[in-house]
């Protein structure tokens, strides 16, 4: 009823699939778009711009601490960055130029000497 030389070719056939199949998964998984070679390349970039996240989070603790300064509605603040950043300076108040910013040509000259 049953013929062995029969079923030996189809069990080959169906392990040469399994194989196939078992080597394309494999292949995948080392060398996929989400493999371990993907991975490692993943893990070798987040080492290098940890630095640059640190930097970066350090600037963002500044500005929100200035925000929060800003919202706070200080006068004293709000004037502090108006002479600081914007090199304003009120009426009755006394300006020193540091002697190398003298020399400076106009040109180069920071904003708020002219």
């Amino acid at each position: 009823m049953h013929d062995r030389r029969k079923s030996q070719p189809r069990q080959i056939l169906v392990s040469l699939v399994c194989l196939c199949a078992l080597a394309y998964f494999a292949h995948h998984a080392i060398k996929g778009k989400r493999g371990l070679e993907a991975r490692s390349r993943l893990i070798e970039r987040s080492r290098v711009l940890e630095p640059q996240i640190a930097r970066l989070e350090a600037a963002r603790m500044r500005l929100e601490r200035d925000v929060a300064l800003l919202n706070a509605r200080d006068p004293d603040i709000i004037e502090e960055l108006a002479i600081e950043v914007l090199g304003f300076a009120r009426p009755g108040d006394r300006i020193i130029v540091p002697a190398a910013a003298r020399s400076l040509p106009p040109a180069a000259s920071p904003p708020g000497m002219r």
